[in-house]
């Protein structure tokens, strides 16, 4: 089974004092966000690092089922970054699974076989990462999926699962729709790879609110239109869609920076993008801004891209496997952009920034363009 899905940095890591080597096939702000990781903020003493880092020495490795995407460069250098706060990690590794499920279940095992101490997983696979999870952490590893839940039980089958509640997202979206649509309308819904948890935990978060709008209706596929979460693949969704649907009045999307490569598809059918609710994205906004003049009325709301979220699986996995103190394994859901309300801020176009960026992550100015080069 392949998928592309969503969201390494090469090159040697110093970690500890020591250098540890980073294998990288690839990759949702702004840098001097005021928001941290929990852990992140807990007190640290100068010898030992944050409280979630112990004094037991060991190997540490983030497990990508895919990293070729701006949203995975940017989270990989999150990882990175929080793992180097610890001086027990004195090993750091990333691997790259390219979307391939094989290769991924392989990454796992060969980490495993290698006596790494602890592998945080993104199982883009899902249920098919299950059993290559369970062997690891039956060896001994401490093994944290986070993000995608790939079934079975924290505890039996791995150490922990670091979780955030998409549907909390949708709720936002579907809330916010309900500003931006007060007289109803078609909306088309994007998500990733068929059947992923996350699209279709957000979809269900939105119909939670517009069941009672039916004046408010999902037209396309649904739940969710399949992307892959990947621009190629959403510009080719997008333009059938707008050939489709002579009515679409707003676009939901868990991969904003996905979106905004569809654009130009609505440029040639000789129509204004619509309202769109998202995960944020510097191109997206700074496209946005572009269009203003022209389009004043482009309405956008967008949740945090969460690339921060990996570093709550890094923090527990350290923990678990130096001795320090365990953090939560729950990430909050966090409306970030709204040309409405403009609260919790108004998009924001970063121009000293790429528009891969997301102004959402945790990393500082300098951070962000080192990860995206």
């Amino acid at each position: 089974m392949q998928t592309t899905v969503r969201r390494c940095i090469a090159g040697a890591l110093m970690v500890g004092g020591t250098v540890g080597v980073v294998a990288c096939g690839g990759s949702s702000g702004s840098g001097s966000s005021s928001g941290t990781s929990a852990s992140a903020s807990a007190s640290a003493s100068k010898s030992n690092g944050p409280s979630w880092c112990g004094g037991k020495k060991i190997s540490l490795a983030l497990a990508d089922g895919f990293g070729d995407n701006n949203w995975r460069q940017i989270t990989s250098a999150e990882a990175k970054d929080e793992a180097s706060k610890c001086p027990s990690v004195t090993s750091y590794k990333h691997t790259d699974g390219q979307g391939n499920t094989q290769k991924a279940i392989s990454d796992v095992q060969g980490l495993a076989a290698q006596g790494t101490n602890a592998i945080v997983d993104f199982p883009d696979a899902g249920k098919a990462m299950l059993p290559a999870l369970r062997q690891a952490y039956k060896a001994g590893v401490v093994v944290v999926p986070y993000r995608v839940s790939p079934g079975g039980t924290a505890g039996q089958d791995y150490s922990a699962y670091v979780a955030t509640d998409f549907k909390k997202a949708g709720v936002l979206w579907g809330q916010w729709l309900v500003k931006a649509l007060p007289n109803g309308g078609n909306v088309v819904n994007l998500g990733g790879p068929p059947a992923n948890s996350q699209s279709l935990d957000e979809y269900a978060g939105m119909q939670s609110v517009l069941k009672d709008h039916p004046e408010i209706k999902f037209v396309g596929t649904t739940p969710y239109n399949v992307t892959n979460w990947d621009p190629a693949q959403t510009q080719k969704v997008v333009t059938a869609l707008l050939a489709k649907y002579p009515k679409i009045d707003a676009i939901t999307t868990d991969f904003g920076a996905a979106l905004a490569s569809s654009f130009g598809a609505f440029k040639q059918a000789g129509r204004k993008v619509p309202a769109v609710a998202t995960e944020d994205s510097n191109q997206l906004s700074c496209d946005r801004e572009k269009m203003l003049p022209t389009d004043p009325g482009f309405k956008l709301f967008t949740v945090d891209s969460q690339n921060w979220m990996v570093r709550y699986a890094v923090d527990w996995a350290v923990a678990k496997a130096s001795g320090g103190k365990l953090p939560t394994t729950q990430v909050p859901q966090l409306a970030f952009e709204d040309s409405i309300s403009k609260q919790p801020n108004a998009p924001k176009c970063d121009s000293t920034l790429p528009g891969t960026a997301f102004l959402s992550s945790h990393l500082n100015h300098d951070q962000i363009l080192a990860a995206l080069k």
